[in-house]
Protein backbone atom coordinates (compact mmCIF):
# COMPACT_ATOMS: atom_id res chain seq x y z
CA UNK A 1 0.00 0.00 0.00
CA UNK A 2 1.71 3.21 -0.96
CA UNK A 3 0.36 7.00 0.01
CA UNK A 4 0.69 9.85 -2.14
CA UNK A 5 1.66 12.91 -1.59
CA UNK A 6 0.24 16.21 -2.93
CA UNK A 7 2.23 18.69 -3.90
CA UNK A 8 1.51 22.26 -2.94
CA UNK A 9 1.71 24.81 -3.74
CA UNK A 10 3.99 27.75 -2.36
CA UNK A 11 2.01 29.23 0.79
CA UNK A 12 -0.56 26.81 0.98
CA UNK A 13 -1.06 24.64 4.10
CA UNK A 14 -1.41 20.71 4.47
CA UNK A 15 -4.92 19.57 5.50
CA UNK A 16 -5.07 19.78 9.16
CA UNK A 17 -2.41 21.25 10.24
CA UNK A 18 -2.53 24.85 11.67
CA UNK A 19 -0.24 27.88 11.49
CA UNK A 20 0.94 28.67 15.26
CA UNK A 21 2.82 31.72 16.06
CA UNK A 22 4.45 32.30 19.22
CA UNK A 23 2.18 33.76 22.13
CA UNK A 24 -1.44 32.38 20.36
CA UNK A 25 -1.53 29.32 22.53
CA UNK A 26 -0.82 30.98 25.69
CA UNK A 27 -4.00 34.12 24.93
CA UNK A 28 -5.97 31.35 23.91
CA UNK A 29 -6.02 29.57 27.04
CA UNK A 30 -6.51 32.52 29.05
CA UNK A 31 -9.14 33.57 26.24
CA UNK A 32 -10.84 29.85 27.41
CA UNK A 33 -10.66 30.12 30.89
CA UNK A 34 -12.20 33.59 30.94
CA UNK A 35 -15.13 32.15 29.15
CA UNK A 36 -14.91 29.42 31.67
CA UNK A 37 -14.90 31.66 35.09
CA UNK A 38 -18.02 33.93 33.47
CA UNK A 39 -20.11 30.78 33.06
CA UNK A 40 -19.47 29.58 36.56
CA UNK A 41 -19.19 33.26 38.24
CA UNK A 42 -23.11 33.11 39.14
CA UNK A 43 -22.92 29.84 40.78
CA UNK A 44 -19.98 30.35 42.72
CA UNK A 45 -21.55 34.11 43.73
CA UNK A 46 -24.75 32.05 44.76
CA UNK A 47 -22.95 29.46 46.52
CA UNK A 48 -20.73 31.70 48.14
CA UNK A 49 -23.54 34.07 49.64
CA UNK A 50 -25.48 31.55 50.75
CA UNK A 51 -23.53 28.44 51.91
CA UNK A 52 -19.65 29.87 52.32
CA UNK A 53 -20.50 32.71 53.99
CA UNK A 54 -23.76 31.38 56.40
CA UNK A 55 -21.37 28.60 57.16
CA UNK A 56 -18.11 31.13 58.28
CA UNK A 57 -20.75 33.44 60.30
CA UNK A 58 -21.93 30.15 62.19
CA UNK A 59 -18.60 28.66 63.10
CA UNK A 60 -17.87 32.61 64.75
CA UNK A 61 -21.76 32.35 66.43
CA UNK A 62 -20.49 29.28 67.73
CA UNK A 63 -18.16 30.97 70.00
CA UNK A 64 -20.00 33.81 71.17
CA UNK A 65 -22.67 34.86 73.71
CA UNK A 66 -25.21 35.88 71.29
CA UNK A 67 -29.31 36.23 71.96
CA UNK A 68 -30.10 38.63 69.72
CA UNK A 69 -29.37 40.52 66.34
CA UNK A 70 -26.45 42.55 66.58
CA UNK A 71 -22.60 42.19 67.76
CA UNK A 72 -22.03 39.20 70.33
CA UNK A 73 -19.36 38.99 73.25
CA UNK A 74 -17.45 36.16 72.77
CA UNK A 75 -17.18 33.39 75.26
CA UNK A 76 -14.48 31.04 74.26
CA UNK A 77 -15.71 27.01 74.96
CA UNK A 78 -18.72 28.18 77.14
CA UNK A 79 -21.34 26.49 74.04
CA UNK A 80 -19.06 23.74 73.89
CA UNK A 81 -18.96 22.93 77.58
CA UNK A 82 -22.74 23.07 78.12
CA UNK A 83 -23.31 21.17 74.73
CA UNK A 84 -21.68 18.16 76.95
CA UNK A 85 -23.85 18.56 79.83
CA UNK A 86 -27.13 19.27 78.33
CA UNK A 87 -29.76 15.97 78.40
CA UNK A 88 -31.40 17.47 75.62
CA UNK A 89 -28.70 17.52 73.15
CA UNK A 90 -27.79 14.29 73.64
CA UNK A 91 -31.20 13.21 73.83
CA UNK A 92 -31.84 14.79 69.94
CA UNK A 93 -28.34 12.99 69.36
CA UNK A 94 -29.92 9.91 70.25
CA UNK A 95 -32.97 10.52 68.43
CA UNK A 96 -30.80 11.70 64.83
CA UNK A 97 -29.45 8.19 64.94
CA UNK A 98 -32.42 6.14 65.64
CA UNK A 99 -34.13 8.01 63.11
CA UNK A 100 -31.31 7.20 60.69
CA UNK A 101 -30.62 4.23 61.57
CA UNK A 102 -34.39 3.04 60.83
CA UNK A 103 -34.72 5.22 57.50
CA UNK A 104 -31.63 4.61 55.06
CA UNK A 105 -31.75 1.13 55.09
CA UNK A 106 -35.57 1.02 54.37
CA UNK A 107 -34.88 3.78 51.93
CA UNK A 108 -32.72 2.01 50.00
CA UNK A 109 -33.76 -1.54 50.30
CA UNK A 110 -37.21 -0.77 49.17
CA UNK A 111 -35.95 1.76 46.19
CA UNK A 112 -34.05 -1.18 45.00
CA UNK A 113 -37.23 -4.25 45.59
CA UNK A 114 -39.25 -1.41 43.19
CA UNK A 115 -36.89 -0.88 40.94
CA UNK A 116 -36.56 -4.29 40.40
CA UNK A 117 -40.31 -4.74 40.15
CA UNK A 118 -41.07 -2.07 37.85
CA UNK A 119 -38.11 -3.22 35.72
CA UNK A 120 -40.56 -5.64 34.68
CA UNK A 121 -43.18 -5.72 31.99
CA UNK A 122 -46.14 -4.93 34.46
CA UNK A 123 -49.65 -3.74 33.93
CA UNK A 124 -50.48 -0.23 35.36
CA UNK A 125 -46.59 0.34 35.64
CA UNK A 126 -46.64 3.82 34.93
CA UNK A 127 -48.97 4.41 36.85
CA UNK A 128 -47.41 2.78 39.89
CA UNK A 129 -44.52 4.84 39.03
CA UNK A 130 -45.79 7.79 39.08
CA UNK A 131 -47.63 7.46 42.62
CA UNK A 132 -44.75 6.47 44.05
CA UNK A 133 -42.36 8.89 42.64
CA UNK A 134 -45.29 11.99 43.28
CA UNK A 135 -43.61 12.98 46.99
CA UNK A 136 -40.67 14.03 45.09
CA UNK A 137 -41.93 16.24 42.62
CA UNK A 138 -43.89 18.00 45.53
CA UNK A 139 -42.81 20.01 48.21
CA UNK A 140 -42.13 18.13 51.51
CA UNK A 141 -44.12 20.49 53.37
CA UNK A 142 -47.04 19.47 51.51
CA UNK A 143 -46.05 16.02 52.14
CA UNK A 144 -45.36 16.59 55.72
CA UNK A 145 -49.32 18.33 55.85
CA UNK A 146 -50.92 14.89 54.03
CA UNK A 147 -48.77 12.79 56.93
CA UNK A 148 -50.35 15.79 59.44
CA UNK A 149 -53.62 14.36 58.24
CA UNK A 150 -53.02 11.10 57.96
CA UNK A 151 -51.96 10.50 61.36
CA UNK A 152 -53.74 13.12 63.41
CA UNK A 153 -55.58 11.46 66.89
CA UNK A 154 -58.40 13.35 66.64
CA UNK A 155 -59.23 14.05 62.70
CA UNK A 156 -56.51 11.58 61.26
CA UNK A 157 -57.62 9.38 58.23
CA UNK A 158 -55.78 6.34 60.21
CA UNK A 159 -57.66 6.86 63.45
CA UNK A 160 -61.16 6.92 61.83
CA UNK A 161 -60.62 3.74 59.70
CA UNK A 162 -59.64 2.28 62.95
CA UNK A 163 -62.74 3.58 64.94
CA UNK A 164 -64.69 2.38 62.15
CA UNK A 165 -63.57 -1.17 62.42
CA UNK A 166 -63.18 -1.02 66.08
CA UNK A 167 -60.30 -1.21 66.91
CA UNK A 168 -59.98 2.46 68.74
CA UNK A 169 -57.66 5.46 68.13
CA UNK A 170 -53.89 5.43 68.30
CA UNK A 171 -52.23 7.82 69.90
CA UNK A 172 -49.76 8.55 67.17
CA UNK A 173 -49.17 11.80 68.70
CA UNK A 174 -48.99 11.51 72.31
CA UNK A 175 -46.73 8.01 72.49
CA UNK A 176 -43.26 9.05 71.78
CA UNK A 177 -42.25 5.85 69.88
CA UNK A 178 -45.24 6.02 68.01
CA UNK A 179 -44.81 9.61 66.99
CA UNK A 180 -40.92 8.53 65.53
CA UNK A 181 -42.86 6.04 63.71
CA UNK A 182 -44.89 8.26 62.12
CA UNK A 183 -42.32 10.77 61.18
CA UNK A 184 -40.19 7.65 59.52
CA UNK A 185 -42.99 6.52 57.28
CA UNK A 186 -43.87 9.92 55.55
CA UNK A 187 -39.70 10.12 55.17
CA UNK A 188 -39.80 6.51 53.31
CA UNK A 189 -42.80 7.57 51.33
CA UNK A 190 -40.78 10.59 50.32
CA UNK A 191 -37.35 8.91 49.63
CA UNK A 192 -38.15 5.19 48.28
CA UNK A 193 -39.32 7.01 44.73
CA UNK A 194 -36.14 8.68 44.37
CA UNK A 195 -34.08 5.36 45.44
CA UNK A 196 -36.37 3.40 43.12
CA UNK A 197 -35.75 5.77 40.14
CA UNK A 198 -31.79 6.01 40.22
CA UNK A 199 -32.14 1.94 40.89
CA UNK A 200 -34.15 2.02 37.91
CA UNK A 201 -31.35 3.70 35.94
CA UNK A 202 -28.53 1.60 36.75
CA UNK A 203 -30.46 -1.25 36.15
CA UNK A 204 -30.21 -0.89 32.56
CA UNK A 205 -26.38 -0.53 32.51
CA UNK A 206 -26.75 -4.67 34.42
CA UNK A 207 -24.94 -6.95 31.38
CA UNK A 208 -27.65 -9.49 30.03
CA UNK A 209 -24.89 -11.53 29.09
CA UNK A 210 -23.50 -12.17 32.57
CA UNK A 211 -27.29 -12.43 33.32
CA UNK A 212 -27.99 -15.28 30.68
CA UNK A 213 -24.62 -16.52 31.53
CA UNK A 214 -25.70 -17.69 35.17
CA UNK A 215 -29.54 -18.20 34.42
CA UNK A 216 -27.76 -21.05 32.24
CA UNK A 217 -25.63 -21.84 34.87
CA UNK A 218 -28.80 -23.17 36.95
CA UNK A 219 -28.97 -20.05 39.21
CA UNK A 220 -32.71 -19.11 40.30
CA UNK A 221 -34.12 -15.30 40.10
CA UNK A 222 -32.69 -14.47 43.82
CA UNK A 223 -29.48 -16.17 42.49
CA UNK A 224 -29.28 -13.73 40.22
CA UNK A 225 -30.40 -10.74 41.78
CA UNK A 226 -27.88 -11.47 44.99
CA UNK A 227 -24.83 -12.80 43.37
CA UNK A 228 -25.03 -10.39 39.99
CA UNK A 229 -27.55 -8.02 40.29
CA UNK A 230 -26.78 -6.42 44.02
CA UNK A 231 -22.70 -6.52 43.66
CA UNK A 232 -23.24 -4.69 39.82
CA UNK A 233 -25.40 -1.88 41.62
CA UNK A 234 -22.65 -1.05 44.43
CA UNK A 235 -21.36 2.07 43.60
CA UNK A 236 -25.28 3.24 43.06
CA UNK A 237 -26.01 1.81 46.48
CA UNK A 238 -22.93 3.57 48.18
CA UNK A 239 -24.05 7.07 46.39
CA UNK A 240 -27.93 6.27 47.72
CA UNK A 241 -26.54 5.26 51.01
CA UNK A 242 -24.38 8.89 51.76
CA UNK A 243 -26.96 10.89 50.32
CA UNK A 244 -29.70 9.02 52.67
CA UNK A 245 -27.65 9.57 55.54
CA UNK A 246 -27.00 13.09 55.03
CA UNK A 247 -30.76 13.52 54.62
CA UNK A 248 -31.47 11.79 57.99
CA UNK A 249 -28.98 14.05 59.63
CA UNK A 250 -30.90 17.06 58.03
CA UNK A 251 -34.02 16.11 58.58
CA UNK A 252 -36.47 19.06 59.72
CA UNK A 253 -39.28 19.78 57.89
CA UNK A 254 -41.24 16.28 58.39
CA UNK A 255 -40.39 16.79 62.52
CA UNK A 256 -41.73 20.07 62.64
CA UNK A 257 -45.28 19.96 60.76
CA UNK A 258 -46.04 16.40 62.19
CA UNK A 259 -44.74 16.28 65.93
CA UNK A 260 -42.44 19.60 66.77
CA UNK A 261 -39.99 17.48 68.43
CA UNK A 262 -42.70 16.07 70.80
CA UNK A 263 -44.29 14.96 72.92
CA UNK A 264 -41.48 15.72 75.05
CA UNK A 265 -38.21 15.30 73.40
CA UNK A 266 -39.42 12.26 71.56
CA UNK A 267 -38.52 13.32 68.01
CA UNK A 268 -36.71 16.30 68.11
CA UNK A 269 -33.84 16.11 66.17
CA UNK A 270 -30.31 17.77 65.92
CA UNK A 271 -31.55 20.13 63.74
CA UNK A 272 -34.35 20.87 65.04
CA UNK A 273 -32.75 21.50 68.46
CA UNK A 274 -30.81 23.67 66.98
CA UNK A 275 -33.58 25.80 65.44
CA UNK A 276 -35.49 25.90 68.77
CA UNK A 277 -32.17 27.43 70.21
CA UNK A 278 -31.38 29.77 67.41
CA UNK A 279 -34.86 31.18 67.15
CA UNK A 280 -37.37 29.84 69.75
CA UNK A 281 -38.27 31.77 73.15
CA UNK A 282 -34.36 31.43 74.00
CA UNK A 283 -33.23 33.29 71.45
CA UNK A 284 -29.58 31.83 71.82
CA UNK A 285 -28.20 31.93 68.48
CA UNK A 286 -24.66 31.10 69.94
CA UNK A 287 -25.81 28.17 71.03
CA UNK A 288 -27.80 26.95 68.36
CA UNK A 289 -24.98 27.66 65.84
CA UNK A 290 -23.10 25.32 68.64
CA UNK A 291 -25.27 22.33 67.88
CA UNK A 292 -25.42 23.20 63.82
CA UNK A 293 -21.50 22.78 63.99
CA UNK A 294 -21.25 19.74 66.28
CA UNK A 295 -23.86 18.07 63.69
CA UNK A 296 -21.78 19.70 60.34
CA UNK A 297 -18.36 17.33 61.88
CA UNK A 298 -20.67 14.38 62.60
CA UNK A 299 -22.06 14.19 59.22
CA UNK A 300 -18.60 15.59 57.34
CA UNK A 301 -16.75 12.43 59.69
CA UNK A 302 -19.02 9.93 58.99
CA UNK A 303 -19.34 10.61 55.02
CA UNK A 304 -15.24 10.28 55.11
CA UNK A 305 -15.45 6.81 56.91
CA UNK A 306 -18.00 5.66 53.84
CA UNK A 307 -15.76 7.09 51.54
CA UNK A 308 -12.53 5.17 53.20
CA UNK A 309 -14.49 1.99 53.62
CA UNK A 310 -15.76 2.35 50.08
CA UNK A 311 -12.82 2.54 48.72
CA UNK A 312 -10.99 -0.19 50.44
CA UNK A 313 -13.76 -2.52 49.20
CA UNK A 314 -13.34 -1.45 45.48
CA UNK A 315 -9.08 -2.15 46.24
Amino acid sequence: MTIEKTALAPGQEAPGEQATTPGTAPRSRLRDNRSAYSLLAPNLLLIGLFLLVPLVWSLLMAFQAKRSFGLGEWSGLTNLSRLLSDDVFWRALLNTAIFTVATVPLSVGLGLALALLMDKALPGRGVFRTIVYLPIAVSSLVVSLVGLLLFDESIGILNGVLRDLGVGPVAWQSNGALAMLSVVVMTLWTRVGFGMLVYLAALQDVDSEVLEAATMDGAGGLDRIRHVVVPWLRPTTFFLVVINMIWSFQVFDVVYVMTNGGPGYSTTMLVTYAYDEGFGPSRNFGYGATVGLVLLVITLAITAVQLRVNRRQEA
